[in-house]
């Protein structure tokens, strides 16, 4: 049984075909929490015919988490691809979506932005990047066994990983203006935790590769987790080791308020 205060979910990517809604469903069943974020990219797009049967049972959990009867606090901050979703999704599910969210825990400040805000790319270029990042889910579901997809995957991930720097960078600065102990984003699919300058940042990672990941926060601090369907309790996730970013020559963008 996993015991949070709050759990952090990002990047499910509903109706796509490499979407984990089920496992993402079964960690929420076996999780005992106060507040559930879900950080941004819960759709995959627009299309709700894309939809499969275990996506529609992870909202309709969703929906029962959300009943004022149970005392928790749902939150879903909108990601680059729930773009146009806000409204639907509100009433879809009753839950309050936010650009950016706020609160307070052990007092000490947290801050929770999907993260996309700090990708120079997605910002600039909004339908481009939805192709693209379509095109990665895509060479996700047919890489395995295909040496040739899995070569060009392992590029294509180099640049990913460059990405995770400049929203880590942009995060942490973005979290320093605004006076919080702790960042959470989504956006990057790479799971990663940060120290700097007395600003802690976090990314939930995705649940659309092998190691599906998510933040869990109590009393003892905040912690990235991994999700294990053998297991009844939540493992601690390893970052990889070599994901050391130098931040000062990466251009930070500030999100527009």
């Amino acid at each position: 049984m996993i015991f949070a205060d709050t759990i952090i979910l990002s990047d499910l990517h509903l109706g796509s075909e490499v979407s984990r809604a089920s496992d993402a469903l079964r960690m929420l069943k076996s999780a005992s929490f106060n507040r559930l974020i879900l950080l941004g990219d819960i759709f995959s797009d627009l299309n709700f015919r894309r939809l499969k049967k275990e996506h529609w049972q992870f909202l309709g959990y969703i929906r029962k988490l959300s009943n004022p009867k149970r005392q928790i606090e749902v939150v879903w901050v909108e990601g680059n691809h729930d773009h146009g979703l806000s409204e639907v999704m509100s009433h879809l599910v009753g839950i309050r979506v936010y650009q950016e969210y706020v609160w307070e825990y052990c007092g000490l400040k947290h801050l929770a932005i999907h993260g996309h805000q700090f990708d120079c790319f997605v910002s600039r270029n909004r339908v481009l990047s939805g192709v693209l990042a379509g095109f990665h889910l895509g060479l996700q579901k047919f890489a395995f066994g295909k040496k040739r997809i899995i070569a060009f995957l392992e590029r294509f991930d180099t640049a990913w990983l460059r990405l995770s720097a400049k929203v880590a960078g942009g995060a942490l600065a973005h979290g320093k203006s605004k006076n919080v102990h702790r960042v959470f984003c989504g956006h990057t699919h790479e799971a990663l935790s940060l120290n700097r300058d007395c600003v802690e940042y976090y990314n939930a990672g995705s649940w659309t590769q092998d190691s599906a990941t998510y933040v869990a926060i109590d009393q003892q601090g905040a912690r990235i987790c991994e999700f294990q369907e053998a297991m009844s309790e939540a493992i601690p996730y390893d970052v990889p080791e070599g994901l050391e970013f130098n931040f000062d020559d990466l251009s930070i963008v500030q999100p527009s308020d």
